[in-house]
């Protein structure tokens, strides 16, 4: 073996590490690999070996055994131990050729074992084998993991269109029989109703293709936001965007006759405007529908504010249980919450409040149970997070709040 011969290049590339205490070993494996084309990492000692391996870990590693102070096994063992390089191919390379040696190698995590004095064609066809099989494992957990994602999304897929069936099946359904009855009605009866009744059942007929409208948007909408994964985050003006929704809503502020009390200034933070304005309008929307009390005369009061997620609060009257979420970093997220004055919620349905297709409380303000749905899956794309307090007293009403990252 004093004549290395050259070989042309296999095809397969790898970064391969080699571990000898013997130079002359070193310099031949290293030469050899080299000239096949793979990129070599010399390592005279098994404690090299390891930083080696830890920093960046190679695609193969050929590993003598007899070394001083730390041998092969104790490396291999070492490597496997490790998440980093457990699943780095190992080959064992050494003089000891007894069946004891081999069974320890392969009990170790060993893939190969070659004895010394090697040929140099064995050692360049096993590093070819082993490298293939390598990347192909590589190969098959990428496509794997890829696999897994793919079903994750279709079975979410498919439960937004089981949801979504359901919608049309029944929200949808409703709307649409009322609108074919009165439009029926009017179509047999248009010559013998007077004016008035003509004009009442056009007037239903106008709000019901408005509910149908507002249905499929919101449909729209829930779907979007899924498939939606490149958006351009950037720092909000908070006080522009509630001003506006504030105007979008304002008819139907006056015809609640609700009040609405809020801080003068709010704090900067990340996040896509158009879709924190939805976030807004949607539990800003759910207070006025749900806030006070018909029957008392009692019309919505809708508190809006925020606090830090930090140790302190800004708003003094800020629910304790969530003036600081759990979320990974709460230095660094900002809760708003609103409060209304409404019935409030039972602990069983505050747990199911965010479930798509949800409702409570029908027989005051009807609802297609998407709103809060959506507003958690927008909140959740911006890294947000998005709950509700709620005593079920009568008047205490609830407290729904999100969070969004602080613009730095």
């Amino acid at each position: 073996m004093d004549t290395l011969p050259r070989h042309s290049n296999t095809g397969i590339t790898g970064d391969i590490l080699i571990v000898d205490d013997t130079p002359a070993n070193l310099r031949l494996l290293a030469g050899m690999l080299t000239d096949q084309g793979y990129k070599v990492r010399p390592a005279p000692n098994g404690r090299l070996a390891l930083t080696a391996a830890r920093a960046a870990p190679p695609d193969l590693i050929l590993l003598d055994i007899n070394m001083p102070g730390m041998n092969g096994y104790e490396v291999c063992a070492a490597l496997k131990a490790d998440p980093q390089t457990r699943d780095v191919p190992v080959i064992f390379i050494s003089a000891l050729d007894q069946t004891e040696d081999k069974i320890e190698a392969f009990t170790l995590g060993g893939v190969d074992y070659i004895t010394k004095p090697f040929q140099i064609e064995e050692v360049l066809a096993r590093v070819k084998t082993h490298l293939t099989l390598y990347t192909l494992q590589r190969q098959l957990a990428a496509a794997n993991h890829e696999l897994r994602a793919a079903n994750a999304e279709l079975e979410a897929s498919n439960a937004d269109l089981n949801a979504f069936a359901r919608t049309v099946a029944h929200d949808l359904k409703n709307p649409l029989s009322a609108i074919i009855g009165f439009s029926s009605l009017l179509e047999s009866r248009f010559t013998r109703m007077d004016p008035e009744k003509v004009a009442g059942n056009l007037h239903r007929i106008t709000v019901t293709g408005y509910k149908i409208r507002d249905i499929i948007d919101e449909l729209l909408l829930f779907a979007r936001v899924r498939q939606l994964d490149a958006l351009e985050i950037g720092p909000l003006d908070m006080g522009a965007i509630i001003a506006e929704v504030l105007t979008n809503l304002e008819l139907r502020i006056q015809e609640a006759q609700a009040e609405i009390v809020m801080p003068e200034t709010w704090p900067v933070v990340s996040g896509y405007p158009a879709w924190v304005e939805i976030v807004w309008v949607n539990l800003i929307s759910n207070a006025i529908k749900y806030g006070g009390d018909i029957a008392a005369n009692i019309p919505p009061r809708i508190e809006l504010g925020f606090t830090t997620s930090g140790p302190t609060s800004s708003i003094s009257n800020l629910p304790s249980s969530i003036s600081n979420p759990l979320i990974p970093n709460p230095q660094s997220q900002i809760t708003f919450w609103i409060r209304d004055n409404g019935p409030g919620l039972l602990p069983e349905e505050c747990a199911q409040l965010f479930t798509p297709f949800t409702r409570f409380h029908q027989e005051k303000a009807e609802g297609h149970g998407l709103g809060l749905s959506i507003v958690q899956r927008i909140v959740e794309k911006l890294d947000g997070q998005v709950g509700v307090e709620s005593a079920g007293v009568p008047g205490k009403g609830c407290t729904f709040w999100f969070t969004l990252p602080e613009s730095h």
